[in-house]
């Protein structure tokens, strides 16, 4: 499957990262979050989150799996960090890509039901013209068009993960979208002011 055009750099990738962790550090400054990272998509951005929080943070993983034969929305949660370890944190849930938001609602509402005091959302991509959940993303790298995406830990059937940039893959005419550079928005100051203290 041909590789298509950069959708972003390696180097905006960069930039944008330390600036979501300094303004995760501001709101959490009197707390101790916990960044439970969703696998694998999320592998690389969790990663690179967690190096550039000025301060310690505890990291776990969790995951979500959809199955062949079921109806859309049905969702399994394979594993999450125990009861004990998450009752009364402060979590979030760091993502690679949010678009329909059914993987992140069924988890955080998983998280909830564990005890969690509060529960917020961190992706490095938005894709809200698939929203199909009412789910709010408090803290957001970019927002990108409807077209499929790999590199920074999204893949195609488990390739291009490695990729350090996010590159389209080219699918054919993907739903009439150009996707040209104008088409991303960096999101992170967006996502910030829109974000919600945890309390």
């Amino acid at each position: 499957m041909p590789l298509g055009d950069i959708l972003i750099s390696e180097a905006e990738i960069a930039n944008a990262i330390p600036r979501l962790a300094s303004r995760i550090s501001e709101d959490y400054s009197d707390k101790d979050p916990l960044f439970v990272g969703v696998m694998d998509g999320a592998m690389c951005f969790l990663v690179d989150l967690m190096r550039a929080f000025p301060h310690s943070v505890d990291v776990a993983t969790a995951r979500v799996q959809s199955y062949d034969g079921t109806e859309s929305g049905k969702l399994s949660v394979e594993w999450v960090p125990s009861q004990q370890y998450i009752e009364g944190r402060h979590v979030l849930l760091v993502e690679d890509i949010v678009d329909t938001g059914a993987t992140l609602t069924a988890l955080s509402q998983h998280v909830i039901e564990l005890g969690a005091k509060s529960v917020e959302v961190c992706s490095l991509l938005d894709k809200p013209s698939k929203r199909t959940h009412d789910l709010e993303v408090a803290y957001i790298g970019f927002e990108i068009p409807d077209v499929f995406v790999v590199g920074c830990g999204l893949d195609y059937n488990g390739a291009y993960r490695n990729l350090h940039d996010v590159r389209i893959l080219d699918l054919g005419q993907q739903n009439g979208v150009s996707a040209s550079r104008g088409t991303v928005r960096e999101r992170v100051g967006a996502g910030a002011q829109n974000s919600k203290r945890p309390k």
